[in-house]
């Protein structure tokens, strides 16, 4: 399969201090990639760094088959602020072209119906004139997955997708990206603290920790020390040794 990303060498902190060193890897056209690890580790930083959200202190980020910066469908973390936006399903969806319009003041028919099927896709249309700030948040989710595929056919990152949601909703949201992966061939990139769900889903694994990362397979992934020191943990992360100070990275 095609590169979509090559990461070579990547630095990359705050006010001149590295998160992440010397970090290296792929991302094939068609990968279900999971980012796991430790609070602090620098998961959140790399991804802001692959949107152009933050910038490089070292290396190289090179895009590739054709994609461009602007065409990454972005879900994040929400805060409780953002979960009372006062928009329509609609609205919120649309606005997910955005980044592909340039100066363009109006949505196009083409914006429309793209809205309409992803929509579709999502199975959330019947809630589109529902207002965003009264929906559950499985359904929420799912609103912010449509509107990051208005703006991309090709690459999705997910932030802590599941965070917050039931065990059936988590299961739902789940499935629903690996269909979008499987199906309609979009090349996923998950920061998770599931680490199951990302066994269980992720063709590939990028764990970081201060000083070092494995990148991979899930099942080499499967055979390192990293993996197994992290499955006798059941607290996905949040325990003092794997990252318990609650810091963003």
């Amino acid at each position: 399969m095609a590169v979509l990303i090559e990461c070579k060498n990547v630095c990359a902190g705050y006010e001149g201090t590295p998160v992440l060193n010397n970090l290296s890897f792929e991302v094939d056209e068609g990968d279900y990639l999971c980012i796991v690890g430790e609070n602090g580790s620098g998961k959140s930083t790399l991804m802001k760094t692959l949107l152009g959200l933050k910038a490089l202190q070292k290396g190289e980020i090179i895009f590739s088959g054709g994609l461009l910066q602007t065409q990454i469908g972005y879900l994040p973390q929400q805060s409780e602020a953002q979960k009372d936006f006062p928009a329509s399903v609609t609205e919120v969806v649309i606005s997910g072209c955005l980044g592909k319009k340039g100066f363009l003041p109006f949505y196009t028919k083409a914006d429309r119906e793209l809205c309409r099927r992803n929509m579709e896709l999502l199975g959330i249309a019947t809630l589109a004139r529902r207002s965003y700030r009264e929906l559950s948040g499985g359904q929420q989710q799912r609103v912010l997955l449509a509107r990051a595929l208005c703006a991309t056919g090709k690459l999705l990152l997910l932030d802590e997708p599941v965070s917050g949601l039931d065990p059936v909703v988590t299961a739902e949201m789940y499935e629903i990206i690996a269909r979008l992966n499987r199906e309609n061939k979009v090349t996923v990139i998950m920061i998770s603290h599931d680490l199951q769900g990302a066994l269980k889903y992720g063709s590939k694994i990028l764990h970081l920790e201060s000083g070092a990362y494995f990148f991979g397979s899930t099942e080499e992934y499967r055979c390192t020390d990293i993996f197994h020191t992290m499955s006798t943990c059941d607290c996905r992360c949040d325990c003092k040794t794997h990252g318990g100070s609650k810091e963003m990275d």
